[in-house]
């Protein structure tokens, strides 16, 4: 496969991947900043935090408001981390891999594009953003759809496959993060109501909850949800079960044209380095620092997946 085709690939579905994420992480702030009496200004800036905004947010807006934070992220169109900028930069790959595509998955992310485009062309009130977020997050499950039921399981696949958990790996360890450490405004509200309350959000902003509670019942353990987020290999936003796709599809690519690259390599080592431990350990040694570890290798691993399999242009 082309480079360029496998780029696009690639790039189109972190770009969708992202923008669902995005789409959860202002679900989760809003239903946080609900929890509060008071200013709900953390809240919107854990959220830019999260998605790596805050600075680009700040240079135009000052400090963050629920109705400035909203219209950033999800129908800016001049900032490209927007929803609908990451969207339409998703249609755009795929309109230039059509020929790496099905009929379906094309007309699926077509479609998904021209429902956002005339959904976020207004100004979206606080008391709609809940159901327009729903509509964001359906309108990619059709294109995720059309792509495991109709594509081959081919290279164009595997790179499909690749841009999907690299991208879903780095956002649920920010999500993660952005709770542990930004969230609580003190440390003697660990274990509160609030706290509870806010786990349950996080889980919520990746579709977590139920299954969650179908293993550990309704006790909130932050402990047990850091667990479940990072280690479980049933979830399927978990790191673990993340990297057990990467590595299942650069070892199907390594088979494919019979060279096991550095970024399959560079895998195993980021699988076994930071998904074979215990939570013990990850905790003994510090979530924060193990998340902002773990952010860096697989945002190289990204890089050398490039590099492996010469992307070329960068997108």
């Amino acid at each position: 496969m082309l480079g360029k085709t496998a780029s696009g690939l690639f790039w189109m579905f972190r770009y969708l991947e992202r923008a669902e994420a995005t789409a959860r992480l202002l679900d989760a702030g809003f239903r946080i900043a609900l929890t509060r009496a008071g200013s709900s200004r953390s809240e919107w800036q854990s959220v830019l935090t999260t998605v790596g905004q805050l600075d680009a947010f700040k240079a135009r807006h000052g400090e963050p408001t629920s109705s400035k934070v909203i219209e950033f992220l999800l129908s800016d169109r001049d900032n490209p981390s927007s929803i609908i900028s990451m969207v339409k930069s998703a249609r755009d790959n795929a309109r230039g891999v059509r020929i790496g595509l099905t009929r379906e998955v094309w007309e699926a992310t077509n479609e998904s594009w021209m429902t956002l485009d005339k959904l976020l062309s207004g100004k979206i009130a606080e008391s709609d953003l809940p159901d327009t977020l729903t509509t964001i997050r359906q309108q990619n499950a059709l294109v995720r759809g059309a792509t495991t039921g109709t594509m081959l399981r081919n290279d164009g696949f595997n790179f499909v496959r690749l841009g999907t958990f690299i991208e879903r790996a780095d956002n649920t360890a920010r999500i993660l993060d952005v709770k542990y450490y930004l969230l609580l405004p003190s440390i003697s509200q660990v274990g509160s109501r609030l706290d509870i309350k806010q786990w349950e959000t996080i889980l919520r902003s990746v579709s977590a909850l139920r299954s969650y509670q179908w293993l550990h019942g309704t006790t909130v353990n932050p402990r047990d949800i850091a667990q479940f987020l990072i280690l479980h290999e049933q979830m399927p936003r978990s790191l673990a079960f993340c990297y057990n796709k990467i590595c299942d599809n650069l070892g199907y690519l390594a088979k494919d044209y019979d060279n096991k690259t550095e970024a399959c390599e560079m895998a195993e080592r980021i699988h076994l380095d930071y998904l074979g431990r215990s939570m013990e350990a990850i905790f003994d040694d510090g979530l924060h620092e193990y998340i902002e570890g773990f952010l860096g290798a697989n945002g190289r691993l990204a890089s050398q997946i490039a590099k492996d399999y010469s992307f070329g242009v960068t997108t």
